[in-house]
């Protein structure tokens, strides 16, 4: 069966979007899929990290931030929050863990760059403990 990770922060316009894109990107389909949300959505995603994200042949232009709602995590065997503090989503009987992770709104694209290898790193590292690798 499929797995799904929710990948989750507050405002779903930078890191999540990142980690969801990147773990699509890497994961096999077959095992596993990411969605990305957010606590309290923002209204589009950070303009840097789409150029952070288009320097590795990610288009995130079109992705527009969500709420993360109890039927997207009904079906979720895994929830990531990242640096969402007290404000952090709960999903009864999904895997947690917490990915502290700077916020990339209003950084330079050298810091969002780090921000964004730092999560393909963690991602490489699930996907290759879970078995979820292509």
């Amino acid at each position: 069966m499929r797995q799904t990770v929710i990948f989750a922060c507050v405002h779903n316009a930078g890191r999540s979007q990142m980690a969801a894109a990147l773990f699509n990107g890497l994961a096999n389909p077959q095992r596993a899929h990411a969605i990305s949300a957010g606590t309290e959505p923002a209204s589009v995603v950070h303009p840097v990290v789409i150029d952070a994200m288009r320097e590795v042949d990610i288009d995130l232009t079109g992705v527009r931030p969500q709420r993360l709602t109890e039927q997207m995590a009904a079906g979720a065997s895994m929830l990531v929050t990242m640096g969402c503090g007290d404000r952090c989503p709960v999903i009864p009987g999904a895997i947690r863990d917490d990915w502290p992770l700077a916020d990339p709104k209003d950084r330079p694209l050298g810091e969002v760059r780090a921000i964004r290898d730092d999560i393909r790193r963690r991602i490489e590292r699930l996907l290759e403990a879970r078995g979820w690798t292509r």
